[in-house]
């Protein structure tokens, strides 16, 4: 049974600089198989002329990278099922969740491949000899719903545009507008690097320890930097009367050597509805949580699924959701500012509205721990959820989820239906 493997890997991950077919990660699943892979990496020309295909998505911020190899003439082409392998490290679950996202939008079949070398192994030998995708559970926490204009008289800011990786996350404006009643303001981001460039922010205190986990203590005029943006947000959202925002987080990284994270988790302390990436469905999906519940939540990546755990993980938290808090470098990069904190552990509501607001992924679970592995975005979660890694492998609803403290299924649920 000969298994071909390519491979797409972004250019923000330095640290995997090894060719795949000496990972570890994948060493492990061919012993699981008994031979080795026809490793192609990141060379498609010979893609769907093999029998069994695997597309190891190595890292985030591939997904524009898949989109331009299989989308021509504005059509998607690629031959189905679509198999995704993914690791646990580097954001690749998250990328290969809105890959799989996309795929869905095109009626494209698909599926990850995520868990233990033993258990890929076995999906890989089902899906060569024509075995079932197995759905699972996936479908028990996405509901339709009709949400009405919840968001009536709320105004968001869209900074810069979304990320070029969130190819399943395009929301209508006008759409927005009419059933949500909100209303979506285009910033552009060469307004927020001129107001940036004022080098003007508030007084904060922010008591936090500098002892990094992961990297080395920040340098102040690195914690400067970082309120400079902050104060050039808080600037924005009252030019445009804004009760939220979304920033293109990544272009700060070469315009200005640091990142938006201290600024998101400021301004979701602070009342604002503040996401990164330029995420609208995260955006709206969290202005949503807070409506319900007064807590923003945290915008986070799923990272590693296994038995009924989550791995959550990303790089700004809002404080007021963290018991303590330490600076940190932000991951994808290794400098800057971004936020390492730590959650209380208890119920929790994993939640994402969907870019069409047509329908709605609810999940009550419950924080076992927080995690310190230096592989992943900084501020780490585990959550229980039972049978919700189906969803995340088979169905999800792009990458972004929102985590809010308590059990809000039901009052969720009723609040998108207009009870």
């Amino acid at each position: 049974m000969p298994v071909t493997l390519y491979t797409i890997t972004s250019d923000l991950h330095s640290e995997l600089t090894r060719t795949a077919s000496r990972e570890p990660f994948i060493k492990s699943i061919e012993a699981a198989l008994g031979e080795s892979f026809d490793v192609k990496g990141g060379d498609f020309s010979t893609y769907g002329t093999h029998g069994c295909e695997l597309i190891y998505v190595r890292t985030g911020g591939t997904e524009g990278i898949f989109r331009s190899l299989f989308m021509k003439d504005s059509a998607l082409c690629i031959p189905e099922p679509v198999r995704l392998l993914t690791s646990g490290q580097s954001n690749s679950l998250a990328a290969s969740m809105e890959i799989l996202s996309y795929l869905n939008l095109h009626g494209v079949k698909g599926e990850i491949l995520h868990g233990s070398p033993d258990y890929i192994a076995g999906r890989i030998r089902e899906g060569a000899s024509g075995g079932a995708s197995g759905q699972g559970s996936a479908g028990r926490f996405v509901c339709s719903v009709k949400p009405g204009r919840i968001l009536e008289g709320e105004r968001l800011g869209v900074i810069g545009r979304p990320s070029d990786w969130l190819i399943s996350s395009d929301v209508d404006y006008v759409r927005a507008r009419d059933v949500l009643g909100l209303e979506l303001v285009d910033i552009p981001m060469e307004e927020l690097l001129d107001e940036i460039g004022r080098h003007s922010h508030p007084q904060v205190s922010l008591q936090a320890l500098n002892i990094p986990k992961y990297g080395k203590p920040i340098p102040e005029s690195d914690l400067s930097d970082s309120l400079d943006i902050y104060g050039a947000l808080l600037r924005l959202t009252a030019k445009y009367r804004l009760n939220g925002l979304t920033i293109r987080c990544f272009d700060l990284l070469t315009a200005v050597h640091n990142t938006g994270c201290m600024s998101l988790a400021l301004l979701n302390s602070e009342g604002y509805t503040a996401t990164c990436e330029g995420d609208i469905p995260a955006m709206i999906s969290m202005a949503v949580a807070r409506k319900l519940s007064g807590c923003p939540g945290f915008q986070a990546n799923l990272s590693r699924a296994w038995d009924d755990k989550l791995l959550f993980a990303h790089c700004t938290v809002p404080f007021g959701m963290t018991r303590n808090w330490v600076y940190d470098t932000h991951f994808e990069s290794g400098f800057g500012v971004a936020v390492h904190g730590e959650i209380p552990e208890g119920p929790v509501t994993l939640f994402k509205l969907a870019a069409d607001f047509g329908k709605a992924f609810i999940c009550e679970g419950e924080i076992l721990c927080n995690e310190y592995g230096g592989n992943l975005c900084r501020t780490q979660i585990v959550v229980k959820a039972p049978g919700a890694a189906s969803y995340f492998l088979r169905e999800p609803i792009g990458n972004h989820h929102v985590i809010i403290p308590g059990q809000l299924g039901a009052g969720l649920t009723e609040m998108l239906n207009g009870r």
